[in-house]
């Protein structure tokens, strides 16, 4: 798919025609705007006049050296007494923008690819573009299995009869969104929201301008009993993505309109190995597993060095059966903070 795209805070892309279409398409993160928000902040306090960094995170005050750094005539040593003086919070922006940064970096890639196919549709493998992830997960990318997940993806594209979810550059948002070292919490969904604008690649998400699904809602809910969080204007969840919740799918596409018809064609194998990398490469990540499904995938995680959270699923139909009331959101910063890791600023 094309689309006309840029970013509010400067990074600005020249729109280019889809490859199935002739038309231009507009941005799947804010269809009523040319250039995508894709990290609008919905903070209560938000001024609209202010930049994506002063939305998240007010310009830090210069750090003030200790004598014996700033009498040090070395430069490496300055540097060192500057770091150190930093607060938790301090360093927590710096990571923030480090990671924001590389998620803009990696989503400007995919839609340089995507936009390059000319309409021969781009390797799903290319449009995996966090270095982080394609290097830990290398074997994995050139299995068979793999390789028909491939072709019969281009195949579902190139059709053209149904529209395929979500657009070809986020398939792989949730990796390309949160890298691999930055990996604090994760948090399972089922396949895409199949409805049209719906799926932006993360579990639960949806991009600025669309109506919550009735899960989000939820979760929302939850929130405000959780820890106060007001409720959101929006269900754009990325600013959760680049803090280092990994929001992840275990299928990643989806025909319009027809729940689980990419299921059982090799995403599970895929995803299955995403989980266990985690749980191999990363320690005191923290698993939220709401529902039968996702608690199925516990047997991929080392319980021994993370953390298992289990809820009811988030759906109206099983809400009220042991999500509400679950605060998982408050249990996750409480375990992050016993490990000295910053928590994650839930509010949206």
């Amino acid at each position: 798919m094309g689309l006309s795209v840029g970013f509010r805070f400067g990074l600005v892309y020249q729109p280019f025609r889809s490859p199935r279409t002739d038309h231009l398409i507009r941005c799947p993160i804010n269809w009523s705007c040319p250039l995508p928000a894709i990290y609008r902040c919905g903070l209560a306090t938000a001024v609209a006049s202010k930049t994506l960094m002063d939305l998240f995170h007010p310009a830090a005050k210069r750090v003030k050296l200790s004598s014996n750094a700033s009498n040090s005539n070395s430069p490496e040593s300055s540097s060192q007494g500057s770091l150190s003086e930093l607060t938790t919070e301090q360093r927590s922006k710096i990571e923030f923008n480090k990671s924001l940064a590389k998620s803009k970096r990696n989503l400007k890639i995919c839609l340089e690819r995507v936009s390059k196919s000319e309409g021969g549709g781009v390797n799903l493998v290319d449009l995996l573009a966090e270095e982080t992830w394609s290097a830990a997960l290398a074997e994995e990318l050139h299995k068979s299995y793999l390789e028909t997940l491939a072709e019969f993806i281009q195949k579902e594209l190139s059709g053209g009869s149904v529209p395929v979810y979500p657009p070809q550059h986020l398939i792989f948002n949730a990796l390309n969104l949160t890298p691999l070292d930055r990996v604090k919490a994760v948090i399972l969904g089922q396949d895409p929201y199949h409805g049209p604008r719906q799926a932006m690649g993360l579990a639960f998400s949806v991009p600025d301008g669309v109506k919550a699904p009735s899960s989000l809602v939820n979760i929302f809910k939850e929130l405000k009993q959780d820890l106060g969080c007001s409720i959101p204007s929006h269900g754009n969840l990325e600013k959760w993505a680049v803090q280092g919740v990994l929001l992840l799918n275990t299928v990643l596409t989806v025909r319009e309109h027809q729940a689980n018809s990419h299921a059982k064609r090799g995403w599970e194998m895929f995803t299955d190995a995403v989980i266990r990398t985690v749980s191999h490469e990363r320690e005191g990540v923290v698993f939220l597993l709401w529902g039968r499904s996702a608690q199925e995938k516990s047997r991929l995680i080392n319980a021994t060095k993370h953390h298992i959270l289990k809820a009811a699923h988030p759906s109206g139909l099983s809400a009220n059966k042991g999500f509400f009331g679950c605060r998982h959101f408050s249990q996750t910063n409480q375990i992050l903070e016993k490990m000295k890791i910053s928590p994650i600023d839930w509010q949206l």
